[in-house]
């Protein structure tokens, strides 16, 4: 009797836990129209200009990758940018607004920073010399880089009370050094105004209506140094938080259309670099998902105040002060980026520009070794795979699965990423296309099979599993040793490193059986693609 009453209990509690071990989801792909659009080379590094002396609570985690220190011939930097095919870098930072350019006119003491108890941000002024401009863009026309270039909007203000700066922009100096460039045919496509000025300010502030003045002054100057350039530059700013919708809502409509082609902003979510919670935070779905206010607010302001503008993220690293040691060159914080990048393309975000391709704790890069940490290869994933069509989704099953599915890089197709939070539970995961779902709720199709629907209403070409049968494409990225604190990622099980002869590795899928689930285990990430899923807004165009 007893024994019956014990296998009773364990036969009913079997449900209970089957769910804490795996769990069942539905992911309906919406493919009949985008619902958003990024740009083709949506993913941005930025390259800053913190010296080594540049310090957070007793750690100094910069060492030589500043734009002025940087070491531009290591083969595992031209490696890094040329894989990405292009690779979109922003030249840019808080210590922006302190450079001067040696050329032209003006020629300043062409000295690095130096630490200055009285300097803005803790720093004196620095100045650019053109022989390391000339250095930075021979890297930048090898490995095909696009680049956004920060240009100081101090210059010529004065500091009229603590953190405000009045007066208008003395624009000659960066009128030479845009001269200057344009006569070298270097690949700026972009340039920006100013950084962290917005608002508030970080250090330092500037007036809305100054500002917008001083955009059109310097959109003016661009228009007459390109006026016989087949390609003409965007213009973008104002590269702040965005805590002060007013503030920017005054930046559009002052300046008006036809000048700010993007409006950027800036992303440090996750605390300070020294706080504890920061690992909790990034293991939190919801934690992350309250950023989406930020995204829709920055969407409505613009929709509102400057509809001829677009939205970018001009830099982001989670992790305010450099990032966090423990945290930001891990495995785990590929959670927080990837979420963050579907996050942004939902939201019609352009461009994203992570903070930092190398330097600090948070770089894409090792500042030492120039060894990709896991985000490097997150972000390629990205690149190569995820289109610039962003699809909406419907999904049941957990709320510690996340989903965004785009349009297929380049080729028909979708493409889908998930991210798994849940510490324990594994996620089959069944994709339905809602083409199945409009049969189902007319009554046409009776089986309500989703293997059975996605096989009638979904096309699949080219490559299949060894059995013959159609397949998709598969890229499992987990943390070596199940440590998410590891700053060594898995690809399907093998471990992403530098080849032998220096070069990234090729990222390569698993072939599935495109009717079987897709499973997703605990604390893991998953880009699937699906070639030639039968979805109307992703037909490529000739």
């Amino acid at each position: 009797m007893v024994l019956k009453l014990l296998l009773l209990l364990f036969l009913y509690s079997l449900p209970v836990i089957f769910s804490q071990d795996n769990a069942n989801v539905t992911i309906i792909i919406q493919g009949s129209v985008t619902v958003a659009e990024t740009d083709d080379s949506f993913i941005c590094a930025t390259i800053d200009w913190w010296p080594p002396q540049k310090c957070d609570y007793k750690n100094c985690p910069w060492g030589n990758a500043s734009v002025l220190n940087l070491d531009l011939n290591n083969p595992y930097l031209s490696a890094a940018i040329k894989a990405f095919n292009p690779l979109r870098v922003r030249v840019g930072g808080t210590l922006q607004d302190r450079i001067v350019y040696d050329v032209g006119i003006f020629k300043p003491n062409c000295a690095p920073f130096s630490v200055s108890d009285s300097g803005l941000f803790g720093f004196s002024a620095g100045c650019l010399s053109m022989e390391k401009w000339d250095e930075l863009n021979h890297l930048f026309q090898k490995t095909g880089a696009i680049v956004i270039f920060g240009l100081n909007a101090l210059q010529g203000r004065r500091q009229s009370s603590e953190g405000i700066w009045q007066g208008p922009w003395n624009s000659s100096n960066a009128h030479d050094f845009i001269q200057y460039t344009i006569s070298k045919g270097y690949p700026v496509t972009t340039w920006e105004f100013g950084n962290e000025l917005s608002g508030h300010g970080i250090g330092a502030s500037v007036d809305a209506e100054q500002y917008a003045k001083d955009l059109i002054l310097l959109k003016t100057i661009l228009s007459d140094l390109y006026r016989n350039s087949k390609s003409k530059p965007f213009l973008v700013a104002p590269g702040g938080f965005f805590n002060d919708e007013e503030w920017y809502a005054q930046l559009l409509e002052a300046s008006g259309p036809n000048v700010l082609n993007a409006l950027t902003h800036h992303i440090y979510n996750l605390g300070g670099g020294d706080d504890p919670n920061i690992a909790e935070r990034i293991k939190d779905p919801n934690y992350l998902s309250g950023f989406a206010d930020t995204f829709r607010a920055v969407q409505l302001t613009l929709q509102e105040h400057g509809p001829w503008s677009s939205a970018w993220v001009g830099e982001a690293g989670g992790v305010y002060n450099s990032g966090s040691p423990q945290v930001s060159n891990t495995f785990l914080n590929s959670f927080w980026y990837l979420d963050q990048l579907g996050m942004a393309s939902k939201y019609n975000t352009k461009v994203y520009c992570r903070q930092a391709l190398i330097g600090g704790n948070y770089g894409l890069l090792d500042k030492e070794t120039f060894v990709p940490n896991p985000d490097y290869y997150s972000a390629l994933l990205w690149h190569q795979l995820m289109g610039k069509g962003v699809l909406a989704i419907d999904i049941n099953g957990s709320p510690f699965i996340k989903a965004y599915a785009h349009c297929r890089k380049s080729e028909s197709g979708v493409s889908l990423l998930l991210i798994n939070f849940s510490k324990s539970a594994t996620f089959n995961t069944t994709v339905h296309n809602d083409l199945n779902v409009d049969l189902v709720e007319k009554g046409i199709q009776k089986d309500g099979s989703f293997a059975h629907n996605l096989k009638r209403t979904v096309s699949w070409i080219g490559r299949k599993v060894s059995d013959g049968s159609p397949s998709r494409e598969e890229y499992h990225l987990t943390a070596k040793d199940g440590d998410y604190l590891s700053r060594i990622m898995l690809l399907n099980g093998s471990p992403l490193q530098i080849t032998e002869s220096g070069d990234i590795p090729e990222l390569r899928p698993v072939l599935v059986a495109v009717n079987a689930p897709i499973s997703i285990a605990p604390m893991s990430i998953a880009f699937v693609v699906f070639p030639n899923f039968e979805a109307h807004a992703c037909v490529p165009t000739q």
